[in-house]
C-alpha cells in the first residue's frame, strides 16, 4: 500500500505545480452558504419544537386529563373508595376522603398527582349532571361506578377542547362547540 499512496501523492503534486488555484484547500463560498442554511433551518425547527404550539399542548393535556379521569374512576371501583376531581384554572387535582368530613389531595399516585398546566393553557369545569357548576367545585367519582355525566374544558387559545365523561365512565376529548 505504501507505494500506491506515494504515487497518488506525487501525481497530486504534479497537478499543483501546473495550476496553483486548483490545489488550494478550503471551502467555497457556496459550500459555506449551504452549511449555514442547513444550520439555520435546523435551529428554526428546534425552536418551534421547543416552544410548542398551544393547540398541540392543549390536546396533549386534554388527553392526559382524560386518561387520569378514566383511571380515577376505575381506581374508585377497585378500592371501593369515593374520589373527587377539581379544576382550578391552572391545573387539576384528585382527592380522596381522609375521614368522613375531609378531603385530601392524592399525592402517592403518579397518575392522580396534582398537575399544573403549562402557560398559556387553562382548565375549568363546565357541567355536572347536566347543570353548570361553580369554579373549583368537586366532582365525585363513586365507588359504585355510577357517576353523573360531567365535563371540563381545556383552553389553549383559539380552539378549546372539551373533556366529557358519560355515566359509564367513558371519557372523550373533542373540540368545544
Amino acid at each position: 500500500m505504501g507505494p500506491l499512496i506515494a504515487r497518488s501523492d506525487r501525481s497530486a503534486r504534479a497537478t499543483c505545480a501546473l495550476s496553483r488555484a486548483t490545489c488550494e484547500r478550503g471551502f467555497t463560498l457556496v459550500e459555506v452558504l449551504v452549511a449555514v442554511t442547513i444550520i439555520a433551518i435546523a435551529a428554526g425547527v428546534a425552536v418551534v419544537a421547543w416552544r410548542g404550539d398551544p393547540r398541540i399542548d392543549a390536546e396533549r393535556e386534554a388527553r392526559r386529563f382524560a386518561g387520569a379521569l378514566e383511571y380515577a374512576a376505575e381506581r374508585a371501583q377497585w378500592r371501593r373508595e369515593t374520589l373527587a376531581v377539581q379544576a382550578d384554572g391552572r391545573g387539576w387535582r384528585f382527592l380522596q376522603h381522609s375521614d368522613p368530613t375531609r378531603w385530601s389531595t392524592i399525592v402517592d399516585d403518579d397518575v392522580l398527582a396534582p398537575r399544573t398546566l403549562p402557560e398559556p393553557l387553562s382548565i375549568a369545569a363546565l357541567q355536572y349532571a347536566g347543570q353548570p357548576i361553580a369554579a373549583g367545585a368537586l366532582i365525585p367519582l363513586h365507588a359504585s361506578g355510577r357517576n353523573e355525566p360531567f365535563g371540563f374544558v381545556v383552553n389553549g387559545g383559539s380552539s378549546p377542547l372539551s373533556v366529557t365523561a358519560d355515566p359509564m365512565n367513558r371519557v372523550t376529548v373533542a373540540a368545544s362547540p
